[in-house]
């Protein structure tokens, strides 16, 4: 049995951060399409200001989605972005609580820092060859 190839570790951080990035795109997803019906139901409405904040949230899912696959593939390039989009939620979150709803800026600032922190665990750190 020497051409027998040694079994590949599962990185369950890693894996967990992958789901919660997930998370958040079906978050900005539903975001997205809620900014939709706002534009279509609003009486007034200036086209400029509406048209880009719903474009920038619908980027903002498709980046969310495409990094979050990436470092699912164990794309060590994807490891910047993925901790990038954790800091912009966790800046939200501080601002939602000070400014908003704190509920919402609690929970986006305990789901950034859960996400950040199995992304940049020591094992996910080994699974995508950062040592």
């Amino acid at each position: 049995m020497t051409g027998e190839k040694p079994a590949t570790t599962r990185a369950v951080a890693l894996e967990w951060g992958v789901r919660l990035l997930y998370l958040q795109g079906v978050g900005l997803s539903a975001l997205t399409a809620y900014l939709i019906v706002l534009d279509l139901t609003r009486d007034e409405i200036v086209i400029a200001v509406a048209a880009s904040l719903t474009v920038m949230a619908a980027l903002a899912a498709a980046s969310v989605f495409l990094i979050a696959r990436a470092l699912g593939r164990r794309a060590v390039r994807a490891r910047g972005p993925a901790v990038v989009v954790q800091l912009f939620l966790l800046a939200t979150g501080g601002f939602l609580v000070q400014y908003g709803t704190t509920w919402a800026g609690v929970a986006l600032l305990v789901l950034a820092t859960v996400t950040a922190g199995l992304i940049l665990v020591p094992p996910s750190s080994r699974a995508l060859g950062v040592d």
